[in-house]
């Protein structure tokens, strides 16, 4: 067997270099690089294989070890999965800071390959620097972390594990039912250890991502299930996205004349203007999705996991005669909610459900509904679109302090309504932006509102829900997409919690426009918090007053200004008109950008036959507590139980 002497660190570059993937015979080259902020802990050890000779691989430096493991996530779904850049970090702080952004990849079925630094395998220094030091067990360190929110974990303890623990890693990033957070610890010794490689460990590997073809009897049975039904629904998840099924899909709709919703995941991957497209479904669903499930009897599902947001907290399937059919690559999944399971993949999969039903001679039993349930949404969507503020606005959401529309307006000058801004942004940027969201009340109204003709350019980050995943996914898929124009949708919160790869997207030169919807606060757990009659507490940005309380004046923050600051071209918006000639002026910009808009709280998006299972107790002595209270125990008893 002939070998080749290198370092640990050489190895990783070296391996990651040879890695391809392939769909329906087209092969494509697996890691585009790997993201790093280097520390003592991975500079001297992976940090000097890619100094060197990084081969193939870019190399890109990042601000927050969370925010690059976001943007290599956000690369990652905007290339349906199929290519990936890795991230590098230091042991300690570096580390820990990536464990978010894996959970994040983890939950949504992303592939993120992270390698973290970690104490040295021989434990001669120990206790090195940012070492944790467990009294009980001296094996433990930062890296274990990572170990309830990944896929796969290993760490190197010696050399020779390298090769069994990066190809295991290749199994778990490419595999469809498996894809998710993957991390590799690397003791810093190790890393700068030699050992002679197998050459073979570094030839060209093309790992193939197969459409798992369903067993008949799963797909017979389905069929049975779905063949005495007349009013059924299709629920479009990311696995139709992934599986690049969209097409399939909707000849399938069409054939039996069956409308579909979208998921967060699941949306784009059809145009919004298709007739049997209903739009997004669940609590950050709109009215004509919801009108159709609630009366459902019979949901075929593609590709989605069933979020407690897609199912309503499991009640917004009505119908007491309603059945499942679920179409998935992981049987974890399709088995969800007592389903018919069809294992397998979504292009498939649904091919031979066509099959089987066309045999049976199927077509649904709607005539007028579908086109009611969507006109009824197009007039709501008119009104959204239009709402100005002046003295006779009331908000979609009724539960607020009193005086606050008044207050904010008086502070940052702002007379925005969320719903209209959204209206004008889809107006007047181009046609085949990519969005990108995550947290706050913006996922609910991007699903409600946002329409779309263009493939895949709808980037939503919803199953973790993770504030601090926008801008830096925005960057990730801009450097997946680097021909179409990419906005970040972010609320004020979220973008305090971490905006730090702006920075790296002047570096890059990768332009990105950050449209930032300030209204002084957590306004979505506000809601959450008042609709349910508890009072504010926490969510509003407000000064401390004389009294020592958070019941001060609203706190103004200038982000513009803090993009400037970073080289970034900035700009507010105050007015619909101002907002207008920013997103004009922001379209001729060459750099990365930030449009502040000042958009008056409570004006976004309410429910539309929803409901969303909260922990919330009774209450003896608040009426609205006690009737939120009420209305929880009511929805429960028609929710599913499994």
């Amino acid at each position: 067997m002939e070998k080749i002497r290198m370092t640990v660190g050489q190895a990783i570059v070296k391996f990651l270099d040879n890695q391809y993937v392939s769909l329906d015979g087209k092969e494509e080259k697996f890691v585009d690089g790997i993201f790093t902020i280097f520390g003592h802990g991975i500079v001297l050890g992976i940090g000097q294989a890619l100094e060197e000779n990084p081969g193939g691989l870019k190399v890109y430096q990042g601000r927050n070890e969370q925010g690059m493991a976001h943007a290599a996530a956000g690369f990652a779904k905007q290339n349906n999965r199929r290519r990936i850049i890795a991230c590098a970090s230091s042991i300690g702080p570096g580390a820990a800071n990536m464990v978010t952004a894996v959970a994040d990849a983890t939950v949504n079925n992303v592939p993120l390959l992270v390698f973290t630094g970690d104490a040295y395998a021989t434990r001669q220094p120990d206790p090195v620097l940012q070492q944790i030091e467990q009294f009980h067990d001296m094996s433990i360190t930062t890296s274990d972390a990572f170990r309830p929110v990944s896929r796969y974990w290993d760490r190197v303890y010696r050399p020779e594990q390298l090769m069994s623990a990066m190809l295991n890693a290749m199994r778990v990033l490419t595999d469809p039912s498996t894809a998710g957070g993957v991390c590799i610890s690397l003791p810093q010794d190790v890393q700068g250890e030699h050992f002679d490689f197998p050459v073979d460990f570094f030839k060209k590997r093309v790992h193939r991502i197969l459409r798992a073809v369903p067993d008949m009897e799963e797909v017979t049975a389905a069929a049975e299930m779905i063949k005495n039904k007349k009013k059924p629904v299709v629920i479009l998840g990311g696995g139709v996205r992934y599986s690049e099924a969209g097409e399939t899909v909707v000849n399938f709709c069409e054939q039996f004349n069956i409308p579909y919703c979208e998921t967060q995941s699941g949306k784009s991957v059809t145009a919004t203007s298709h007739p049997l497209n209903m739009g997004g479904l669940g609590v950050t669903g709109n009215l004509s999705a919801n009108m159709i499930c609630t009366k459902a009897d019979a949901v075929i599902g593609v590709g989605t996991r069933l979020s407690d947001f897609t199912t309503g907290s499991k009640a917004l399937f009505e119908n007491p005669e309603v059945e499942f059919a679920m179409i998935n690559t992981s049987r974890f999944h399709a088995l969800k909610l007592d389903a018919h399971s069809v294992v397998g993949d979504a292009k498939v999969a649904v091919e031979a459900l066509a099959a089987e039903l066309d045999a049976m001679d199927y077509k649904s039993g709607y005539t007028t509904e579908i086109k009611e349930a969507k006109d009824a949404w197009e007039k709501e969507m008119q009104y959204l679109t239009s709402t100005e503020y002046n003295e006779t606005y009331k908000p979609l959401i009724s539960a607020m302090e009193p005086g606050v529309l008044e207050e904010f307006v008086k502070t940052t000058g702002g007379v925005i309504t969320q719903t209209a801004a959204l209206g004008l942004i889809r107006e007047k940027i181009e046609k085949n932006a990519i969005a990108v969201g995550a947290s706050g009340s913006l996922p609910g109204d991007l699903q409600r509102m946002w329409t779309t003709e263009e493939k895949d350019s709808y980037h939503m980050e919803y199953g973790f829900s993770c504030m601090g995943y926008e801008i830096c996914a925005a960057l990730g898929a801009k450097l997946a997409k680097p021909d179409q124009p990419v906005y970040a949708m972010v609320g004020d919160g979220a973008f305090m919690m971490m905006h730090s790869e702006m920075a790296t997207s002047l570096q890059e030169g990768k332009k990105i426009t950050v449209l930032l919807f300030d209204n002084c606060g957590f306004g979505c757990i506000n809601n959450l918090q008042m609709s349910n009659g508890i009072g504010s507490l926490a969510t509003m940005f407000r000064y401390r007053d004389e009294s020592g309380k958070q019941t001060g004046d609203l706190i103004h923050t200038d982000f513009a200004m803090i993009a400037r600051g970073y080289g970034m071209k900035g700009y507010t918006a105050t007015t619909m008109k101002e907002l207008e000639e920013a997103l004009e002026a922001a379209k001729q910009d060459t750099v990365s950008n930030l449009i502040d808009i000042k958009v008056l709280p409570k004006t976004m998006t309410d429910g539309y036959l929803s409901w969303w299972n909260v922990g919330l107790g009774d209450s003896k002595t608040n009426e609205k507590i006690h009737a939120s209270y009420e209305n929880r125990m009511s929805h429960l008893e028609k929710a599913r139980l499994y």
